[in-house]
């Protein structure tokens, strides 16, 4: 956590800007250990490059940011409050008027906006986010370990989905099974809204579960990640109920040929965008590429999507520590989607999925 803010403070020196004011929940818990949703209350780190930080949160949040380990100021205000008086009182104890500042231009609301810069009246202000999305692209070994650890219980709950399956059962009583069995292993969170689409359903690339009934020739597609001490994990996988027709089949081939040549490309020097670009040659030249919609795969750490995004645009280059997903996908309407998705850590020559759940086309019984 320290050295965190002071590679943040480095930077703030280097670029001669005299405040930082770090308003996101992942960004906070990034450099101060520190995880919490303020719900509407405003929550917040100012970070300087040569005094000393401070947090200002929900008094009644004031102790756990401190059994977080944070060991400088903590400004604490009640509901009746306005936070950005005790702020202007600390940054005007600090001695600082504020030429140049640095904000999260993507997160922050307007109205915040405008109350922190009343405070450094006509400063220049550059986007704080750049720089932490810099810092958050390569994992350290203990956040590594965390998201090794989310990967095991993404495979879990795949795991618990494909035996909840049966004639008849609705894709929302397969999910009520896999969340409850994940809560049951201690995950209270999962990484965004799990996804069990069944037939037709699966075709659409962000479907919306509900009370379609489980039929003999269906697509069966589990999307779900859970937040384990911070951490997310992502995985997608697709399955045949009973029965598949050479047409599914051939999806499916195409998709898990797709998938597994982006991660052969997978490793420190390739460009990132010609991960996506590899698996949507395949699809293309299959006769799917009009039904193939979306990136590759995104960035994946804190938040189940960050920095960077994994379209064929991006010139960026893989690095050792980096993760994210590989999850190409075909979507037909009136036949259903395949997707196959892994969470994959660049290593020193190559790639480690963390995700492990089988990917060979299954046709569950």
């Amino acid at each position: 956590m320290q050295q965190r803010l002071e590679q943040l403070k480095l930077w703030l020196k280097e670029e001669s800007i005299e405040a930082a004011f770090i308003n996101s929940t992942e960004n906070v818990f990034y450099l101060t250990n520190f995880l919490t949703d303020p719900h509407e209350r405003l929550m917040g780190l100012f970070v300087f490059p040569d005094a000393d930080p401070f947090v200002v949160l929900p008094g009644m949040e004031a102790r756990q940011v401190k059994e977080a380990g944070w060991k400088d100021e903590v400004i604490g205000y009640s509901d009746h409050e306005n936070p950005w008086d005790f702020i202007k009182q600390a940054i005007a104890k600090r001695g600082l008027t504020g030429n140049k500042v640095a904000l999260e231009k993507d997160v922050l609301t307007y109205g915040r906006s405008e109350s922190f810069l009343s405070i450094f009246d006509n400063a220049e202000v550059v986007n704080a986010e750049d720089k932490l999305n810099e810092m958050r692209l390569i994992k350290d070994k203990k956040e590594i370990e965390i998201m090794r650890r989310a990967a095991q219980m993404a495979d879990f709950g795949v795991e618990v989905g494909v035996h909840a399956l049966q004639e008849g059962v609705t894709e929302m009583e397969v999910l009520a099974k896999i969340e409850y069995e994940l809560k049951k292993k201690g995950i209270r969170e999962m990484s965004f809204s799990t996804m069990v689409l069944f037939g037709e359903k699966a075709g659409d690339p962000h479907g919306n579960p509900g009370e379609r009934k489980l039929k003999t020739g269906d697509f069966v597609l589990f999307d779900l990640g859970v937040v384990l001490e911070g951490y997310t994990s992502d995985i997608t996988r697709t399955f045949a109920y009973k029965s598949v027709s050479d047409k599914q089949r051939e999806i499916y081939e195409t998709v898990l040929q797709a998938e597994l040549a982006s991660l052969e490309a997978s490793k420190p020097g390739t460009r990132i965008g010609d991960l996506d670009q590899i698996a949507r040659d395949i699809i293309t030249e299959a006769g799917y590429g009009n039904y193939f919609p979306h990136r590759i795969g995104h960035g994946l750490g804190i938040n189940v999507h960050e920095f960077p995004s994994m379209s064929h645009l991006n010139d960026g280059i893989l690095k050792k520590g980096m993760t994210y997903t590989i999850e190409p996908g075909i979507y037909i309407p009136e036949i259903g989607g395949v997707r196959i998705e892994d969470d994959v850590l660049i290593t020193e020559d190559g790639y480690e999925t963390l995700t492990k759940y089988p990917k060979e086309l299954q046709i569950i019984e």
